[in-house]
């Protein structure tokens, strides 16, 4: 019979040619990039990735080495700055696949607007399962996963300090694919040790990461006939608060009996408090690595629920809405009985682990999943005020999304309604 579980730790064959060179060809005008493989030397022996998105597929890592594309006023980044293309590889067990490159690489996306303050994100497929920062940099692991702790599991831990002995033995709790971190204290890499599978990253230049927020990359995407779309990568403008605008707009009114066009305006009636600005710029700034449709709910520095890659915006704000119940309830049961809140009819029985997760559900609906007093971040408009209305009906004091929406003046009036403030960015956040 196959085993199919060799599948998983077979290494791929790499045939990639060992160098690579793109080039934009405008009549006799050329602008070349030139690239080069990266491999690790593991045991005496040159590796690059282990394989691709599964097993199966062959994969290859290249590291931008000359090149820059001049596109109207867009500032590229140049080459020579490497942070996810060339990491230090100090334990490997089972070295880098595809997947864990690109969830690392999110996380930098992520955490590259995030450098001032202690912050941990865990990134799992793509996304991020949990954001924070903190005081120290355990605190921010610790709220990180927290926020969503079975997600956590076999994610990649971006960490903006040194890692210490503290938030080594909270990682060591749960069970992680990568860490990087720009260096480890001594005596982290002897407890990292004993995961023998865990890879770990080293990016000692990792504060250069502030000097990528405003700057851009070309962005390929390959399609299924071996088309390519090029695009510039994204960064996010709205960075502090007085990019933000407080929720404004005119409407249209035409007279049905004379045909007359007028105007209306609309404006938020109160402007965000000081923390509110806080949650809703760090939500906003986690929400460029976040698969789009989303909507996501933050309060104190801190995701509670990430609702990512849904078709529309009430059903992604009701996903968001719900993991942060399912999320918030699993933490009560962790931390009470140290087992997840699936398994306590397992490990108490059936009548008693019922009434268990009967009393954290009580618990948990009576909290609301921990949503009073979020920020509600949209990653596009709400064409509709029903988006916006799941969020206020959980309790949340805030909004940001980028407005430009045709009822835009009708999302106003809900939130006035409600003494919720709300702001715009001018600008959409999707990725794809």
């Amino acid at each position: 019979m196959k085993d199919l579980k060799q599948a998983y730790k077979t290494i791929e064959a790499d045939h990639f040619a060992p160098k690579m060179e793109i080039s934009f060809i405008d009549g006799e005008k050329r602008e070349t990039f030139f690239y080069e493989k990266v491999t690790w030397n593991i045991a005496g022996e040159e590796k690059g990735l282990r394989y691709g998105e599964n097993p199966g597929q062959e994969a290859a890592l290249y590291k931008l080495q000359g090149g820059n594309l001049v596109l109207g006023d867009v500032e590229m980044l140049q080459s020579g700055q490497y942070l996810a293309s060339v990491p230090e590889l100090l334990q490997s067990g089972k070295h880098p696949g595809k997947t864990n490159i690109t969830d690392t690489d999110n996380a930098l996306n992520i955490l590259r607007y995030l450098m001032e303050k202690p912050t941990a994100v865990i990134v799992k497929h793509n996304n991020p399962c949990g954001v924070a920062t903190g005081s120290t940099l355990a605190e921010a692991y610790f709220r990180a996963n927290k926020a969503d702790r079975l997600a956590a599991f076999g994610g990649a831990i971006a960490l903006n300090r040194e890692c210490d002995i503290e938030t080594a033995k909270l990682i060591l709790e749960n069970y992680a694919e990568v860490v990087v971190a720009p260096d480890f204290k001594p005596g982290v890499m002897d407890l990292f040790a004993t995961k023998k599978n865990l890879r770990v990253l080293r990016i000692k230049n990792m504060s250069r990461l502030c000097d990528f927020v405003a700057k851009h990359v070309i962005d390929f995407k390959s399609l299924i006939d071996g088309g390519i779309v090029a695009q510039t990568s994204f960064s996010a403008n709205a960075r502090k608060p007085e990019d933000l605008m407080p929720a404004y707009c005119n409407r249209k009114i035409v007279d049905k009996a004379t045909g007359e066009t007028s105007f209306k305006e609309y404006k938020i009636a109160r402007l965000p408090s000081a923390k509110e600005y806080e949650d809703l710029l760090f939500g906003w700034l986690v929400e460029a690595g976040v698969t789009s449709n989303s909507v996501l709910y933050v309060k104190d520095g801190a995701t509670v629920g990430i609702g990512t890659g849904e078709q529309d915006r009430v059903g992604v704000a009701e996903i968001a809405r719900d993991k942060a119940y399912t999320k918030h309830a699993d933490w009560i049961a962790w931390e009470k009985y140290a087992k997840p809140f699936n398994d306590l009819r397992l490990v108490f029985g059936e009548e008693e682990g019922a009434k268990k997760q009967a009393e954290i559900m009580e618990q948990t609906r009576a909290e609301k999943g921990g949503l009073p007093g979020c920020a509600m971040i949209s990653d596009a408009f709400f064409p509709f005020r029903d988006g916006a209305e799941v969020g206020i009906r959980e309790g949340i004091t805030s909004i940001v999304q980028p407005g430009g929406a045709l009822r835009d003046w009708d999302v106003i009036d809900c939130c006035n309604a409600a003494g919720v403030t709300m702001v715009f960015t001018g600008q959409r956040s999707f990725k794809h």
